[in-house]
């Protein structure tokens, strides 16, 4: 047995037409695979980068022109009973020929392909050609074949089973992509291989279980045997001539179990699976590594209606969870390494579950293996979004076999805890208008509630499957009642005030998100406006969503003073961002005895734009992020308004008992105290307790002038409530003193409150791209003190970083 990866002498051409560009037509491109045909033309210097200025728009021929990779390859050494050429993934519609002869054809990103070449190969070079048709010729006349039907986009990405949010989003550039995005190589073998290994762990009592399932393909027809080893336990059974399928189980003694981050560590085990011909001798061999945990969704009906409760080895987790989308518009720039840092980014704002979104795509074994590495939990939704699918063929077939494929790929990675059968869909047929244009036509409904439901309950019976998000647990109740399973709320960025949070006492949020810009450094290597501001031609094109900048503006006007430039505008909409989700998340939280977990939209970007993520399209933390750290806290510290008045909430989600001395003070805006109480905490592991605050704490002599700050020592930060929006209160012109001093790596910048600083940030990357810094939002009352810790490739000006703009405060808006 031989693998051989195809990765070298790859050229690129574009099929001849109108908008071809004379340089490009006709012309042999370099091309690196895997990869796509934008980054192609890219490093070749033929296309400017799609993602600067509005240049997105000039490419968007690529999409509609066929394109054809070609290579030469030599055989594998040695006489084997088959060569298998091996594509992991095409994207999309593509014709394979080796030696003129075609061997195959595909129709689907997201599932891969094997095609037995070895009666076409020859001594020598061999001629390999993968040709592509256009993505939105494909989908345009499936669109016309089978009907249109509605989705949420003027774009036919529902006709085609490719990315859908490469044909654009509301946060992302239409970039139709086309290439060989994934390996491809060929497979040389003998007598027999493993088609697919799928062990299925489940734990009984304190002992873990792995029924090993395997699927032989076959060259010769003879007795095989299938042997496997985990934690020391060893199983093998024989696969009789005739058969492919073989069933080992192996029980394991006590194992060290896996834990999501913060419950446990993340033990994995070794699994190791060989095929052995009658001979004995090895033929083939698969390796892995599994988790030993138990995974449960509690959706039993109670008086607050349907919850929807994750628990892991029996102990429910309350979910801090972002929503991820792809990292890159074009796959193969996501590498480990910024996998690493997205994961390591994720973790360090408190978050413990990633829901891979439905119009993205199924990610890599990295991604998956990065989250079993961290204790990250992964909510996976196959791939449908915003939009009715068709249930006609040929995508009914390509949706089970794709969803198989993914299904026995991902079933060794504990981390991965559900699965879910779109984004939206079953919503948007009840609340989108969708019912009369379908007009009785197939929108999906039977991939989510039959076709894909049967394949996890085949495949993968270990983790629980929710036919949507959102999705209320029947069809006879609607999809988005927040009171069962899972809710979705977006009236509050779309036609409401953020404190429309706290209205929702949901059992579970799965999406809600609020819009913010990137980060300064990120706006100015994209965009070429002079001068920069928030309309101007570059800000607009890099703004996707529906009347985003007058939502934006919306959300200034209630609650912020107005912005006298582009710096204070910046500033004002990352604050409100923040402010907004740190107020939705600690609400929700507060409610944990009824609210089973939130899922923030969006944890990253695919490329620079205005959008609801916390890391932006270059990777920066914008200040939603610190503000994530804060709300997601293991220990949380919150006051909350309850029956009329102001309670302080301690909520708990680490091991642990909570026991500390607590205060609130009612304090002036000048810094002297109003009233004081003492309270003792005492918070059991994974819970919340509530006390209420009485009237000499909750009603302020002068609402504009005052704010409450509740502290529990260094057990927790302190939490802070405001009884007038910053546009209303009385602030003092912000004064204060500032050092800064060199230390290992950086410099750190300690600045002294003369008056209260509301929210003060630090903005390094406005003086070097490569700077950032660790904390940001800070209030400070007359006299505090905080040190902010600033790292940069090089020093970097101290008088510049404590000056407007690159240290800022709600109370120096001029």
């Amino acid at each position: 047995m031989s693998r051989q990866a195809l990765y070298d002498g790859w050229t690129l051409r574009a099929a001849h037409g109108a908008e071809v560009p004379a340089e490009i037509a006709g012309r042999a491109v370099p091309a690196t695979v895997p990869g796509c045909v934008h980054t192609d033309l890219l490093d070749a210097g033929l296309i400017p980068d799609p993602y600067l200025d509005d240049n997105e728009l000039a490419l968007a021929w690529i999409g509609r022109t066929d394109w054809t990779y070609q290579t030469t390859f030599r055989p594998p050494p040695g006489d084997h009973d088959r060569v298998d050429l091996v594509c992991a993934g095409l994207d999309t519609v593509a014709t394979v020929t080796v030696n003129g002869v075609e061997v195959g054809r595909t129709a689907n990103m997201h599932r891969g392909y094997r095609f037995d070449v070895r009666p076409l190969l020859r001594d020598g070079d061999n001629d390999l050609v993968v040709a592509f048709d256009s993505a939105y010729r494909y989908a345009e006349a499936q669109q016309q074949r089978l009907g249109d039907r509605p989705n949420a986009y003027p774009e036919p990405f529902h006709f085609i089973r490719k990315m859908a949010c490469n044909f654009g989003w509301d946060w992302g550039p239409t970039l139709v992509t086309a290439g060989i995005w994934q390996e491809i190589g060929l497979h040389a073998w003998s007598t027999a291989r493993l088609a697919t290994v799928r062990p299925l762990v489940t734990m009984d009592g304190g002992d873990g279980r792995v029924e090993v399932h395997v699927e032989v393909e076959r060259a010769v027809d003879v007795p095989l045997t299938v042997r496997a080893a985990v934690a020391g336990v060893r199983a093998d059974v024989v696969v009789p001539a005739g058969r492919r399928t073989a069933v080992l189980t192996l029980t394991v003694r006590e194992p060290a179990l896996w834990w999501p981050r913060g419950y446990g560590d993340q033990t994995r085990h070794p699994i190791h699976v060989t095929l052995h011909a009658p001979d004995g001798d090895t033929v083939d061999t698969w390796s892995h590594r599994i988790g030993f945990r138990s995974v449960r969704l509690d959706t039993t009906p109670d008086e607050h209606g349907t919850p929807f409760s994750l628990s892991v080895n029996d102990v429910p987790v309350f979910v801090r969870g972002v929503n991820w989308i792809p990292d890159d518009v074009f796959p193969n720039r996501v590498t480990r390494d910024r996998l690493t840092e997205r994961f390591d980014q994720a973790v360090g704002a408190n978050v413990n579950l990633l829901r891979v979104w439905g119009g993205g795509r199924y990610e890599s074994t990295d991604f998956y293996d990065l989250a079993d590495e961290r204790g990250l939990l992964v909510q996976q939704d196959f791939l449908f979004a915003c939009a009715a699918y068709p249930e006609e063929e040929p995508f009914a077939t390509e949706v089970a076999a794709e969803a198989a494929e993914q299904v026995t790929r991902l079933t060794p990675h504990p981390s991965l805890v559900l699965w879910t059968g779109n984004n939206e869909n079953i919503w948007g047929w009840h609340d989108w208008d969708w019912q009369q244009p379908l007009d009785g036509r197939t929108w999906g409904r039977g991939y989510y509630l039959d076709v894909l439901p049967r394949i996890v309950g085949d495949l993968d019976p270990t983790r629980p499957y929710w036919p949507g998000s959102p999705w209320s647990g029947t069809e006879a109740i609607h999809p988005n009642d927040p009171a069962h399973g899972t809710t979705h709320i977006w009236d509050v960025w779309n036609t409401d005030d953020y404190t429309r949070y706290r209205e929702y006492v949901p059992r579970f949020v799965a999406e809600f998100g609020y819009q913010a810009p990137p980060a300064y450094a990120t706006l100015r290597r994209a965009l070429s406006d002079e001068p920069l501001a928030h309309d101007s031609p570059g800000m607009a094109h890099h703004q996707k969503a529906a009347d985003g900048d007058a939502k934006l503006q919306r959300g200034l006007d209630a609650h912020l003073p107005a912005p006298a430039d582009f710096d204070d505008w910046h500033y004002l909409t990352q604050l409100n961002q923040a402010r907004a989700i740190q107020l939705g998340v600690e609400h929700f939280r507060s409610h944990r005895d009824v609210c089973a977990g939130t899922i923030v939209w969006q944890l990253n970007d695919c490329w620079p734009v205005t959008s609801w993520s916390a890391v932006d399209g270059d990777g920066r933390r914008k200040p939603l992020w610190y503000a994530l750290r804060h709300a997601y806290a293991d220990r949380l510290l919150t006051v909350q308004p309850r029956d009329g008045g102001l309670a302080l909430v301690a909520v708990n989600d680490s091991g642990t008992p909570w026991r500390a001395s607590s205060s609130v003070t009612r304090v002036a805006v000048s810094g002297e105290s109003r009233a004081k109480n003492s309270f003792d905490l005492d918070v059991p592991a994974y819970s919340a307790v509530v006390l209420a605050l009485p009237a000499d704490l909750a009603r302020p002599d002068d609402g504009r002038r005052e704010v409450l700050v509740a502290e529990a020592g260094d057990t927790a930060e302190r939490a802070l409530w405001f009884f007038a929006e910053d546009r209303d209160v009385h602030w003092p012109a912000a004064e204060w003193d500032a050092t800064v001093e060199p230390y290992d790596g950086g410099q750190r910048v300690r600045v002294t409150a003369r008056t209260v600083l509301r929210d003060l940030t630090l903005f390094p990357d406005r003086l070097d791209p490569s700077a950032s810094v660790d904390k940001a939002l800070v209030t400070l009352l007359p006299g505090e003190s905080a040190t902010f810790t600033v790292r940069a490739a090089t020093p970097l000006d101290p008088a510049a970083l404590i000056a407007r703009p690159v240290l800022r405060c709600v109370n120096d808006i001029r």
